[in-house]
């Protein structure tokens, strides 16, 4: 039974190939057209997934799409008729792309595919819930769903046990804690839909001066986690802004430009929607413990990216576990559409273990073999050195420890927007320059913005306040106070951006400024090489975490192909590139060729 989930035609277009239950395969558009957050009809990604399987779209049994045209056209009227005459701008901008296209997306779908079988439409939440618990390594388990809007839901409560999903509760756009964070992600000068992971980030510079305004003005917050948002403040409910001239009232002041300065306003209106933020969590998630029953805990939508809030839940012990799935966003709707199918429409049974997940650390896209690298490579006159796989941990931990930068691109390819060690740039986490040098000359990105450690399984609580696995780097945890530097008193002292350049820990590249770390947990059944790397790492030169960050430029997706990777390599500061079993040296590499197709059509072996 060869199951195609796909999401589309708002941001993080996807695909999943799901074959009699297991996930073949799954993958971004944005990876193939190099376009971020592509909304298109993900085209090379249903590609890659059936050249991965093997198969063509007319061996496909289902097709399920993530959400439901008509119910969202249904929503989109109502809204605009609510709002009317405010909002014609945006209803006469919006119309057409629905009339022409997003209304026929069953006709879009057999004729892209070629396709004349059963098409199913799940629910938006729906598809994030299912992406949520099937894959989970829990046979039973009370899930939260939260993002922007679906059709009409923008957050959802239910209970998984065995192949079912039961819905429990639902609130209901326009009032959103999705969208209220995208507010202020608006408000603040970054762009919404990819620029909150900023906001998450400036939140430990600033102080939550305006979070009881926020409680006061914007959001009426319950005892369990249900709101309603005042939508005078807002313009997204039928306008083309997030925020009202009453919100800029409130909080003195226009937004601000991006790519302007950023200042202390900035920073504390990031810290204070993000204690909001934890706060609804916490509440949504102890209110559905003490209404379930259940032990443990399952997240999607776009607010289960909110690291530091899925930390907060964990540290107060509201349930036993979490899993939260790593393509928490649209594009894991594809994912979760898929499974839907499988476990609940057709009724089949899912094996949990209570121990491993079923997405295999999220390694579900294109892989490139040695024989493909290799011919790219001398095609392109890159010298390089041919590593054996046992010699490869050793020569990138050694370059690692003598301060170097180094790509690391193996096997296949992350699902989600997280690099979690195939698609990385890896560096020494004990180096004092290393955020600096990697946010500036590597990603060039905001100097503000924190790096990830990964962690070898075995001694992640002997550096992080954390005792279980966090595989896709989506829980936040203290560092331990043994790994951390005593501030000086002028150190102390430092407000706001000022703090950026103190060494907190023995591993300053991963600590922020709160003494906080967005954790990747690296085990050796799940991570294969990647692990023996950090492991030889810690033997050799006593430190078993390493700086992770995703293998791209700022405005770029991750790499996907060889050609990507050393296009990256070659236009920013990396030192090395271990790219399949070859290890490249920058000096040794000739100028960049202009005249060479970078987006040439991706292959696989």
């Amino acid at each position: 039974m060869n199951i195609l989930g796909l999401s589309a035609f708002y941001h993080d277009s996807a695909a999943c190939l799901v074959q009699d239950g297991r996930i073949t395969a799954a993958a971004q558009e944005e990876r193939f057209t190099r376009k971020k957050h592509d909304q298109a009809f993900p085209r090379r990604a249903i590609d890659a997934c059936l050249e991965t399987a093997g198969i063509r779209s007319q061996d496909l049994d289902l097709v399920v799409f993530y959400e439901k045209p008509f119910l969202k056209f249904e929503r989109l009227l109502e809204t605009y008729l609510a709002f009317a005459p405010r909002g014609l701008g945006s209803f006469v901008k919006a119309m057409p792309v629905w009339i022409k296209q997003k209304l026929w997306i069953r006709s879009f779908i057999e004729e892209a595919l070629d396709f004349r079988g059963k098409i199913l439409f799940t629910e938006h939440h729906q598809s994030h819930a299912a992406s949520a618990f099937f894959p989970s390594p829990f046979e039973s388990a009370a899930v939260l769903t939260m993002d922007g809007v679906g059709e009409w839901a923008t957050s959802s409560v239910s209970i998984g046990k065995g192949n079912k999903l039961t819905l429990l509760k639902e609130i209901h756009f326009p009032h959103s804690l999705g969208l209220l964070y995208s507010a202020f992600t608006y408000y603040t000068g970054f762009k919404v839909n990819s620029g909150e992971y900023k906001v998450m980030g400036l939140a430990p510079y600033g102080e939550p001066r305006h979070r009881d305004l926020i409680l006061k003005e914007l959001i009426d917050l319950k005892p369990d986690g249900s709101f309603r948002l005042n939508m005078k403040y807002f313009n997204y409910g039928a306008g083309l802004t997030m925020t009202s001239r009453a919100f800029h009232r409130l909080f003195g002041g226009p937004p601000r430009r991006p790519e302007t300065r950023l200042t202390q306003r900035e920073m504390d209106l990031a810290r204070s929607v993000q204690d909001v933020t934890e706060e609804v969590m916490l509440r949504m998630a102890r209110h559905l413990r003490q209404t379930t029953g259940e032990k443990n805990l399952c997240l999607a939508g776009g607010v289960a990216l909110n690291c530091v809030g899925n930390g907060k839940i964990l540290r107060e012990g509201v349930f036993e576990n979490i899993w939260i799935q790593p393509a928490a966003g649209d594009a894991g709707g594809a994912l979760g559409a898929a499974l839907f199918a499988w476990h609940d429409y057709l009724g089949n049974r899912r094996a949990a273990d209570g121990r491993k997940d079923s997405l295999g650390g999220s390694y579900l896209g294109p892989e490139f073999k040695n024989g493909r690298i290799e011919e790219f490579l001398t095609g392109h006159r890159a010298p390089f050195v041919k590593m054996r796989e046992e010699e490869i941990p050793e020569k990138v931990a050694d370059l690692l420890a003598a301060g170097n930068v180094v790509g690391w691109f193996q096997g296949r390819m992350e699902f989600g927007p997280r690099a979690l060690g195939a698609r990385s740039i890896l560096g020494d986490a004990r180096s004092p320059r290393m955020q600096s040098v990697m946010n500036l000359k590597i990603k060039h990105r905001e100097s503000f913005r924190p790096f990830a450690p990964s962690v070898i399984r075995e001694k992640v609580s002997e550096y992080f306040e954390l005792e279980k696995d966090s595989p896709y780097m989506l829980i936040v945890a203290p560092v331990r106070e043994s790994h951390r530097r005593a501030m000086t008193p002028e150190e102390e002292r430092l407000f706001g951006i000022e703090k950026l350049n103190v060494a907190r820990s023995d591993i300053p590249a991963v600590t922020h400024v709160d003494y906080s770390a967005r954790i990747q947990t690296v085990d050796e059944e799940t991570h294969g090489l990647y692990y023996r790397l950090i492991k030889k790492f810690d033997d050799r030169h006593g430190c078993g975490v390493v700086v992770n960050t995703s293998f791209n430029v700022r405005g770029e997706p991750l790499v996907c192909a060889p050609e990507e990777a050393y296009r990256c390599f070659m236009r920013t500061e990396m030192d090395y590139l271990a790219i399949g079993h070859y290890l490249l040296d920058k000096k040794n590499q000739p100028p960049l060729r202009d005249d060479v197709d970078w987006k040439k059509t991706f292959e696989l072996d």
